[in-house]
């Protein structure tokens, strides 16, 4: 799971992120320790505290006092949104520039998406 080309703080706040996401920690639920993350990872404690530290900055993870780290209330909508702000300014933002050049409206657009997204429904499942 490490990318040694990417700071392991990052990563590690990526991995909860994901965890999340996908369900894997419930909010309000009991989100990893720092020595548990280090463990896990077998890095430097002070390493996954950073990741944990930026995590709980976002107000995704919020620390009770003598219990430890837990998920916070409305944190899957909160990365849902960024998600959402990133796919938009990484992906439609650049789709719409080059619709513009190609001379294609939002109508054209939705059917190239409708039909996409047929192709690659319809071929799903099958070895290409």
């Amino acid at each position: 799971m490490i990318d040694e080309g990417r700071p392991l703080f990052l990563q590690i706040a990526e991995a909860i992120e994901e965890s999340i996401l996908d369900g894997t920690l419930a909010e309000d639920g009991k989100a990893p320790s720092t020595n548990e993350l280090a463990a896990f990872y077998r890095i430097n404690p002070a390493t996954a505290a950073k990741g944990v530290a930026m995590l709980t900055d976002k107000g995704i993870l919020i620390k009770r006092r003598g219990i430890g780290m837990f998920v916070a209330v409305g944190a899957r909508s909160i990365l849902l949104a960024e998600r959402r702000t990133a796919f938009a300014e990484h992906f439609i933002d650049p789709l719409i520039v080059e619709a513009r050049t190609l001379g294609l409206d939002a109508d054209d657009l939705t059917v190239l998406l409708r039909e996409r997204i047929a192709r690659t429904t319809s071929t799903e499942g099958n070895p290409a």
